[in-house]
């Protein structure tokens, strides 16, 4: 299927507004970087915490934030996760500059002193050796025995309440703890009185340290550098090293001004952020290989032509094929930008931005900048033959 036949667009003709036209976006995304807002990186690469949660109700963000700031240890943000219905929020919480440690517990703290509970059983936060542990000592069923018997005794009871939170996500009250068969009438009325069913439950808890963060960061920029490394010597080995760097140019102009749009918008740098940037980097560089491989077979079959003509017939040439494959793929991350969820909208952002300005930069980037070279390594050639 083709969009366009025969079109005679002179791409190369106006190379240098376009070029212009980046460098200047490229500068503003340098200085937003370096002297603007800057990144926002996330607790994968800064260190912090990270909690689940599971609300009985609509969850009050400004409370949830209210109780984590007054901590007084680093930047919380806050981000909804799943379907609305599912009440479910991601929080992190940035670790104090350069300090370690697992501050989980004291973020759990917070929120329960926050959403209230001071009764001797937390349902919907406490592990089952804990849950396992305070029926023990309070003994409702009057086991008697050591405290390993009465341990065993109340394991199979503490199991039991831990499946159910797994499978509802909130305990909310007594009743559900009815249809429990493990539970014997004992335990059950006095977890009715004095256990508290909390607003909330933790679904799952991640700290990463500053010196993790650190390694991970390092990492991050080591496979983003390996990545364009290996583009370059790729294309070097497959056609001529000045269209290697021109493909390497374009990625490294993609990727700014991809970073530029993650500084305007404040969105956090994470692990899955860096996937989609090289997510980007290869989308690109296949963009820019298929306008090369034509180029390059076209100057088999019209030698003598000049190349700036070579360029702009195999653009066009491939112009169908560009529009169809980038305009595909862009609706598909399109879609999940929109109607994905909070957790892969950072992702589908970052392919969202990508893919236009990669599309763009394999046309305006990369050819003129194999264009320049190539013209600039004959120059040298034909001056080396004069002086012989």
């Amino acid at each position: 299927m083709r969009f366009f036949h025969n079109t005679k667009i002179r791409f190369m003709e106006y190379r240098w507004h376009w070029i212009i036209a980046s460098t200047v976006l490229n500068l503003v995304a340098i200085g937003l970087i370096f002297f603007g807002p800057g990144l926002k990186l996330g607790v994968d690469f800064a260190g912090g915490t990270q909690l689940t949660l599971k609300f009985k109700s609509e969850p009050d963000l400004k409370r949830v934030r209210k109780a984590l700031e007054a901590l007084g240890l680093g930047d919380v943000t806050i981000q909804r996760f799943d379907e609305a219905s599912a009440h479910q929020i991601l929080v992190h919480m940035q670790n104090p500059k350069g300090q370690e440690g697992d501050y989980t517990s004291r973020m759990i703290a917070a929120l329960e002193k926050e959403f209230g509970g001071a009764q001797a059983i937390e349902i919907n936060l406490e592990g089952s050796d804990a849950l396992r542990d305070t029926l023990a000592q309070a003994d409702p069923d009057k086991a008697g025995g050591t405290v390993d018997e009465r341990r065993a005794h109340y394991k199979a009871m503490a199991d039991a309440i831990l499946g159910l939170r797994k499978q509802v996500g909130v305990v909310t009250g007594p009743d559900q703890l009815a249809g429990l068969a493990a539970l014997s009438p004992a335990t059950r009325a006095y977890l009715a009185q004095n256990a508290h069913f909390g607003d909330f439950a933790v679904l799952a808890a991640d700290n990463v340290g500053p010196v993790v963060g650190k390694d991970l960061r390092q990492k991050a920029i080591y496979a983003v550098s390996f990545s364009l490394l290996g583009m370059l010597i790729y294309i070097w080995f497959r056609f001529k090293l000045q269209y290697g760097i021109g493909a390497i140019v374009a990625n490294f102009h993609d990727t700014l001004i991809t970073l530029g749009a993650l500084v305007v918008t404040q969105r956090p740098i994470d692990l899955p952020t860096i996937a989609a940037l090289l997510t980007l980097v290869g989308y690109s560089t296949n963009d820019t290989v298929v306008i090369f491989d034509r180029i390059r077979e076209r100057l088999k079959l019209e030698r003598g032509k000049p190349l700036i003509t070579v360029m702009d017939e195999a653009i066009n040439a491939t112009l169908s094929r560009t529009i169809i494959t980038s305009g595909l793929t862009w609706a598909v991350v399109l879609a999940l930008f929109i109607f994905g969820g909070d957790v892969i909208n950072t992702f589908a952002f970052v392919l969202v931005i990508g893919i236009v300005v990669g599309t763009y930069s394999s046309i305006y980037i990369a050819s003129p900048i194999a264009l320049g070279m190539s013209n600039w390594i004959e120059k040298r050639k034909s001056a080396a033959r004069r002086r012989r």
